[in-house]
């Protein structure tokens, strides 16, 4: 028999929130020996759903039955009136930033009741698996938490029965774990440095109209199975096929330096996207310092919104001419000789041009 319930109001799971967060142990040896039972470090706090969150480690367990185990909790950092609900996974990372399947453990719904309530797994690896384990690479390792919020919103009052909801569009975590877990189908891999990733022709081609015609152009190699990528840093073209898989950026990938190279990266394989977004990054972190290295970028791979900000950035004059003092200025004259005049043209007063 279905069940069902009637109610004068309805709520549905209309929306939710999701992030992640990478928490890296430097000096897991030192750590371990250092705190006792019981003690754990914490990550920076990060955003997920309008709520504040870090995650917890320990290095030695969290009590005397995990003595022998790592524990880690996910616990929230702000006021939360009525709860906040919540599923989340851990995962220990690779070398590349991949989740080890043995070592991921999905959590499901809780509800987190007030600030400082945790949630997490006791045992989520035995200390001597880890220290056996080539994810202990000199001396660190690296857990990542995905973390889904829902936020319920509440319907006008009604009668009416909800036998469905629907729930929302998960199709980027399939992706994702096309890419970033079992890898089921590839069929090009990529050897970018001395890191190899492999991928979907298919789904390249689709999000990238480069790949395309690589893949499946007049003048393509279609039997081409290896590709090698000289001039992208492994680092920055993990987080280019993590984009074009997901559509997001992981959280690994978030500072102004690597948004500098993804612009490089997203304009060579024209990933329109992403190359707005890290224009959008970069043109709020403006300063003296890096105001001509950004105008140069901006120019050589055409990001008209960029370059705009850093104009604006330069129309005062102390900016412009502590920029004009740093060392990056001779680059641009010489790099950017138009964007030089195009400056000059309209800032600085008719005597001294």
């Amino acid at each position: 028999m279905a069940n069902h319930c009637n109610s004068t109001s309805s709520v549905t799971v209309a929306e939710v929130a999701r992030g992640s967060h990478v928490i890296k142990i430097d000096g897991y040896l030192r750590t371990k020996e250092l705190m006792e039972n019981g003690k754990y470090v914490s990550s920076i706090p990060f955003s997920v759903g309008g709520h504040s969150w870090f995650i917890t480690y320990f290095p030695n367990g969290v009590n005397t039955e995990s003595k022998d185990y790592l524990s880690v909790f996910l616990t929230i950092d702000s006021a939360c009136a009525g709860g906040v609900k919540a599923t989340f996974s851990f995962a220990l990372l690779d070398k590349n930033g991949r989740s080890v399947q043995l070592y991921s453990k999905l959590y499901p719904l809780h509800t987190f009741t007030e600030k400082g309530s945790d949630w997490g797994h006791s045992k989520f690896m035995k200390k001597t698996d880890l220290e056996r384990s080539v994810y202990l690479s000199n001396d660190s390792f690296s857990i990542m938490c995905d973390l889904t919020v829902m936020k319920d919103i509440c319907s006008k009052e009604t009668t009416q029965k909800q036998f469905v909801v629907v729930p929302p569009s998960d199709l980027h975590q399939h992706l994702g774990d096309l890419l970033l877990k079992n890898m089921d189908g590839t069929d090009v891999t990529f050897n970018v440095g001395q890191d190899i990733f492999s991928a979907h022709k298919c789904i390249l081609a689709a999000r990238s109209s480069v790949f395309r015609a690589e893949f499946f152009g007049v003048m393509s190699a279609k039997a081409r199975r290896t590709i090698k990528i000289e001039d992208i840093e492994a680092g920055v073209f993990r987080a280019l096929l993590h984009f074009i898989y997901t559509d997001s950026l992981p959280e690994t990938a978030q500072n102004i330096v690597m948004a500098q190279h993804l612009v490089v990266a997203a304009d060579r394989y024209n990933v329109g996207r992403l190359k707005l977004i890290c224009e959008e990054k970069l043109s709020k972190h403006i300063d003296s310092n890096m105001v001509a290295t950004t105008l140069a970028l901006a120019e050589q791979h055409s990001c008209y919104g960029l370059k705009e900000a850093c104009f604006e950035f330069l129309a005062s004059r102390s900016n412009l001419e502590r920029m004009m003092a740093s060392d990056d200025y001779e680059h641009l004259k010489i790099s950017c000789p138009s964007v030089l005049m195009e400056l000059v043209a309209r800032f600085l007063p008719q005597q001294e041009k």
